[in-house]
């Protein structure tokens, strides 16, 4: 089982990323959460990786640190829980948060996730409860700024609106919802990463 990968950042692609290790490319899935944490193209990095065998893939799914690998893993053993939407509930909002869901019984806010029924959310709850009571809460990042919203005129601009749009649809998200909720936090000059940011935080 591959555990850990470090090495230089080649591409990101939300939620993808290629990782260049010694001259061998992994290409590696990771939620928003992660990709925040991540350096600039061509600097190094490192995950902490799990990996799954398909009849017709092998994936593999970097994370920042043990402890969101470890909350990972416990969200896909829980039934109808798959490792594509343990990455959209993870990329939805932080880790604190859902376990603070889980323990407030707030299946309403687990809902607003691409995805998630009130079935799967009460399910979410209820399986996950006991095996979060030793999660010990961690400080998050900043909270983003009041955007205002600003058309995009520039050619870099516009190639992060669609890039933080196709992130989102990946994630589960409708196309109509992704580009109505990218559409509301645009500003100029801000990179795709921070546009998922403001938007997945919006759409919570």
């Amino acid at each position: 089982m591959i555990g850990r990968l470090r090495g230089i950042v080649v591409e990101k692609r939300p939620p993808q990323l290629l990782l260049d290790v010694n001259g061998v490319g992994y290409e590696v899935e990771a939620p928003m959460t992660t990709f925040y944490r991540l350096p600039e193209e061509g600097q190094e990095a490192t995950l902490y990786t799990h990996f799954v065998v398909r009849e017709d893939a092998q994936l593999l799914y970097g994370f920042a640190d043990r402890k969101e690998r470890q909350l990972f893993r416990t969200l896909i053993r829980v039934n109808g829980v798959g490792p594509k939407l343990g990455l959209a509930i993870l990329s939805g909002m932080e880790s604190d948060m859902f376990v603070r869901c889980v323990h407030d019984d707030d299946s309403a806010t687990l809902t607003r996730l691409p995805g998630i029924g009130k079935k799967t959310a009460e399910r979410l709850i209820v399986e996950m409860r006991d095996r979060l009571d030793d999660w010990a809460p961690e400080l998050g990042g900043a909270d983003a700024a009041s955007p205002s919203l600003v058309v995009s005129n520039t050619p870099s601009d516009r190639v992060a609106v669609q890039d933080a749009i196709s992130a989102l649809v990946s994630l589960g998200y409708r196309q109509q919802d992704a580009s109505k909720a990218i559409g509301s936090v645009k500003e100029d000059g801000l990179a795709s990463e921070e546009l998922i940011r403001r938007a997945l935080k919006a759409m919570v």
